[in-house]
């Protein structure tokens, strides 16, 4: 998939790649400095890059949960982050109808866990043209991807990542089964979602918790046993984040975690 994306630095570093930014589009300050950051520290490190935020949240334990800024507002604002920025970015759909809108600001189009097997909604995102990863459902084995693959495959289009993001561990935690890494990667490229595999849901505040002092220890193991991609949502201030922010990673701690991600991946190559 990287190959695929014309706007992608860094493709033959040999480094793992990165998907990051914060976890919704809440403001156009926001995005910038993030991304700002972010590419700095990806130039830094000679790591591929594609922003990623969501345009919309649709899927929220309350009513009165944060769903966006607007939809146009917040796909404008993914736009500008690219130009800016000349990167990739990405956002995640929810409705068969979001792909063809989406796919006018972006250039990766991300599945959710939960819609993976919808099978209109990948084949909308396939015909798009534009690159699609697919986020395994917390409730399926890594070998049952290959079948959301070959959806997206059998709709003419090759330009495939997979996201491993945990598997349901009773109710309220999730669990990361790092067999499934090699596993998925027969069928595509596997990127590890290192925060959202450390989330909580399922509270009974309706607020969704998280263990974001894991993440070093879920990142480094991902890039051990042979993860092509890492992805983390990173805020400046994640107790104020409308999304998340319990399991978000503090932009000021980036620079120390892929420095470190980066020696893994040199010891192992």
């Amino acid at each position: 998939m990287i190959q695929a994306l014309d706007k992608i630095k860094h493709k033959d570093s040999k480094n793992f790649f990165l998907i990051a930014g914060p976890c919704a589009i809440e403001s156009e300050d926001l995005a910038m400095e993030v991304a700002e950051k972010v590419v700095q520290l990806t130039n830094q490190f000679n790591i591929p890059y594609i922003f990623k935020g969501s345009f919309k949240k649709a899927n929220r334990s309350r009513v009165d949960s944060f769903t966006g800024i607007g939809d146009i507002k917040a796909l404008e604002i993914l736009k500008k982050v690219g130009e800016k920025y000349d990167i990739p970015t990405t956002t995640d759909i929810h409705e068969n109808e979001h792909a063809a809108l989406a796919a006018q600001y972006v250039d990766v189009l991300q599945i959710p866990a939960f819609l993976v097997r919808q099978t209109d909604l990948l084949i909308a995102a396939a015909v798009t043209g534009k690159a699609v990863t697919l986020k395994k459902g917390q409730f399926l084995s890594a070998e049952s991807m290959k079948f959301a693959v070959d959806k997206v495959k059998d709709s003419g289009n090759d330009k495939i990542a997979l996201i491993e993001r945990g598997n349901s561990f009773g109710y309220t935690d999730l669990v990361v089964d790092f067999r499934g890494i090699p596993t998925m990667r027969q069928y595509a490229p596997t990127i590890l979602d290192i925060t959202h595999s450390l989330q909580q849901p399922n509270q009974s505040s309706g607020v969704t918790g998280g263990r974001p002092e894991l993440i070093e220890t879920i990142a480094k193991a991902g890039i051990a046993v042979g993860a092509d991609g890492i992805f983390i949502e990173t805020h400046p201030n994640p107790a104020v984040a409308k999304s998340d922010g319990a399991n978000m990673l503090k932009l000021d701690y980036l620079e120390a975690l892929l420095e470190k991600l980066t020696r893994v991946r040199e010891a192992i190559l």
